[in-house]
């Protein structure tokens, strides 16, 4: 996803910064930016630490988290203002490093886990199947044009705008 937002902004290559790769630059008169971690998940607060330096950064308004979710369908995804970690190591990371939950989330299907699988991070970890490529292929538009709305108008109107849409991945 962050390559396709990355792409779709018009940003330049993404360059080593610490414990990231990551690009910036503005898109429809706002600054934008995008943190890929190279750490473990598990250490992604890491990631945005240097964020927190910023005199300017609010996360509450400025931070959008786009992560995996096994717990919800293949292709399907939602837009959260805030919450918990769900069991999610990498959100806990974050909200460790952030001392809050107050952060947007765009949270992107990646399940239904398997019945036989044993591991839940070798579900996680494992590469998807070419249909699996294709039913995320077919929604990253919409995807991208939610990211774009929480760019301009902020979560609460992305979240009105598109988490219907965010059910439709048939």
């Amino acid at each position: 996803m962050a390559d396709r937002l990355a792409e779709h902004w018009g940003l330049p290559a993404f360059r080593r910064n610490g414990p990231a790769r990551v690009t910036s630059g503005t898109w429809d008169g706002v600054k934008v930016g995008i943190v890929k971690p190279t750490t473990f998940m598990n250490l992604s607060g890491t990631a945005i630490r240097p964020l927190l330096a910023a005199s300017d950064f609010a996360p509450a308004t400025d931070l959008l988290v786009v992560v995996d979710d096994a717990m919800i369908r293949l292709g399907t995804f939602r837009l959260r203002a805030r919450g918990s970690a769900g069991g999610h190591n990498g959100l806990r990371s974050i909200e460790a490093a952030l001392q809050s939950q107050d952060y947007a989330r765009l949270r992107i299907g990646v399940g239904p886990v398997p019945e036989d699988a044993e591991d839940l991070s070798d579900f996680v970890l494992a590469s998807f199947a070419r249909e699996e490529v294709a039913v995320l292929e077919k929604r990253y538009p919409v995807m991208v044009d939610a990211v774009d709305c929480w760019v301009r108008d902020g979560i609460e109107e992305a979240m009105k705008q598109y988490n219907h849409l965010g059910n439709d991945s048939e």
